[in-house]
């Protein structure tokens, strides 16, 4: 990357700069291919961050399906880290695992879990896991919620085998008016569900997939108790990255820890972070880190710049860190900041080999928080910051009441947050849809075919808040 004006005397937010296209030989935006440098099997650069309210099994299920990355928290007891690989690891690398309730079930318990996946039904299955009907909310109007689901389905629903290609699915369902289907295997049991959307979207992505061809997976691991001994552990699970996080990562503890996990997990991924200048990423990586992770202070639910008055401009740091791992022979992953696809464009070209997103998806179907409803009908999942109170609360409970409140006193993050589900974007995929859109537009525009030819192009210039403001689009007259 190269600055088109001076590089000024100031640290550099994504709102303060801009890329300006270059000539491009590269004719459309599905020859840009998306592979992250780092290596670590991701097809686009899309990391959910290890927070509580996000990162949970359906998340982590979905966003290896489109090629990307899921961080389980390390709040998570082994037993439920067990269930969540071991379930993420089966799935299947193109059919969705769907929701599946028994006959005799209720029209209550469907509609409780209707919002735990994107498509918008229930899938009806007899004892030996064979579909017999589809449930939608529609299906529910004018029944009670006590009502059994076999007098509500579906039944005149149409299966797909799981040996039809995924493009003459999806012009079967586009011919019978179709936007959702089971797909059975040769006997007729269930393998999963397809929609319209999923089907065309396992022409474009290819899936996050392992040496062994699973699912990947990655769990953070905290710098307090013994990091080591919870690396190994999470090692015997069969977790393929492992990022030791901390909000100070450029700390004596972040340096130990990192050497003692590498020294049980000699040949895993390891992620370390979080720093925002050279030094602290040169000092990770010498203690043992492949990549670092950049950003204090710029999620949505962080409140620490306003407590403690310590972070940096989130461009500025990913710019600085990128340009010492790249010296070293390593990557770093942009943590933070990032609200529109325009900064995940820029903290690619500023050197990112992966971005980390937090709190754009937590209000979608597939986020770890239950689905709530306002007054007004409107969908919502509650959010809170992984530093906030109640994250505290939730990290420290076996522990005693006195050190509990203790710790309760001391918090940087917001507790509480309401993220209403975009109408237009519910599920993850949607958005990972938009992101990945203008990632591969902004690629074309710097005539780069890849991310690395994307960090050597793109040009990027300085601009004061009108010019920002002059990209902004109006939903209505002026």
């Amino acid at each position: 990357m190269r600055f088109l004006h001076d590089l000024p005397a100031h640290d550099l937010t994504y709102n303060d700069v801009f890329m300006v296209p270059s000539k491009s030989s590269v004719s459309s935006r599905f020859d840009v291919d998306l592979r992250t440098p780092d290596r670590i099997g991701t097809n686009v650069p899309i990391v959910v961050a290890n927070m509580t309210a996000i990162a949970g099994r359906r998340m982590a299920e979905t966003v290896a399906r489109r090629g990307g990355l899921v961080v389980l928290p390390q709040d998570i007891p082994l037993d439920i880290i067990r269930m969540v690989v071991e379930h993420v690891k089966t799935r299947h690398p193109i059919f969705e695992t769907p929701i599946t309730l028994a006959p005799e079930d209720t029209v209550g318990e469907a509609l409780s879990l209707i919002h735990k996946r994107s498509h918008g039904a229930v899938i009806v299955v007899d004892t030996d896991n064979r579909p017999v009907g589809v449930f939608t909310e529609f299906d529910a109007v004018g029944f009670d919620r006590f009502t059994q689901l076999k007098n509500v389905m579906n039944l005149d629903m149409v299966c797909f085998t799981d040996s039809m290609p995924v493009a003459d699915i999806h012009d079967k369902l586009i011919d019978q008016r179709l936007s959702f289907a089971p797909v059975v295997d040769k006997n007729g049991i269930l393998v999963g569900a397809i929609t319209r959307k999923g089907s065309l979207r396992s022409t474009i992505y290819v899936p996050a997939v392992n040496s062994t061809g699973q699912f990947l997976t990655s769990v953070a691991v905290g710098i307090n108790a013994d990091p080591a001994k919870r690396a190994k552990a999470l090692m015997d699970l069969g977790v393929d990255v492992l990022v030791i996080d901390t909000a100070h990562g450029h700390q004596d503890r972040m340096l130990r820890s990192i050497e003692a996990v590498r020294a049980v997990a000699p040949a895993v991924t390891i992620v370390a972070g979080n720093v925002v200048t050279r030094e602290g990423t040169r000092d990770l990586i010498n203690a043992g880190a492949d990549i670092v992770k950049v950003g204090v202070g710029p999620g949505a639910m962080c409140t620490t710049r306003m407590m403690t008055g310590v972070g940096r401009p989130q461009f500025s740091a990913v710019l600085e860190s990128a340009e010492m791992a790249r010296s070293m022979g390593k990557h770093v992953w942009a943590d933070g900041g990032v609200r529109f696809p325009r900064d995940v464009a820029l903290a690619v070209a500023a050197g990112a080999a992966n971005v980390m997103f937090g709190s754009w998806l937590a209000g979608t179907y597939e986020s770890a928080a239950d689905t709530l409803r306002d007054t007004e009908g409107r969908l919502y999942k509650e959010s809170f910051g992984m530093a906030s109170n109640r994250a505290v609360k939730n990290r420290t409970r076996a522990e005693s009441a006195i050190e509990r409140a203790k710790k309760e006193l001391f918090e940087e993050g917001i507790s509480t947050s309401r993220m209403y589900l975009d109408p237009v974007r519910p599920g993850v995929e949607d958005i990972i849809d938009q992101i990945v859109a203008g990632l591969r537009s902004a690629c074309t525009y710097a005539g780069a075919s890849s991310i690395e030819e994307f960090h050597e192009r793109a040009v990027v210039g300085v601009q004061s808040a009108a010019g920002y403001d002059e990209g902004l689009p109006l939903g209505t007259s002026w």
